[in-house]
């Protein structure tokens, strides 16, 4: 048991697609991305709907902060 578990530590006698898979994804934002990261208060209940909406929620949400800039012209928006 401990020598299976030192060769799987060590990457030795596991199959690259094995190994592969126990690599952890940092996730973050894509390579070349204008998004900045930011932090923004908004009611629970809005939160709660926008994730209820499923995997993606975060991009729709820029989406309609992005079209409400658009329709508010006169508001500086940075």
């Amino acid at each position: 048991m401990e020598e299976t578990t030192a060769r799987a530590a060590t990457g030795r006698g596991v199959p690259r697609a094995a190994a592969a898979a126990l690599v952890r994804n940092r996730g973050g934002r894509p390579a070349g991305s204008m998004r900045k990261s930011v932090t923004l208060r908004v009611d629970r209940d809005v939160l709660a709907r926008w994730r209820a909406s499923g995997a993606g929620w975060q991009s729709r949400m820029n989406e309609a902060l992005r079209r409400g800039a658009v329709m508010r012209p006169t508001h500086a928006c940075v």
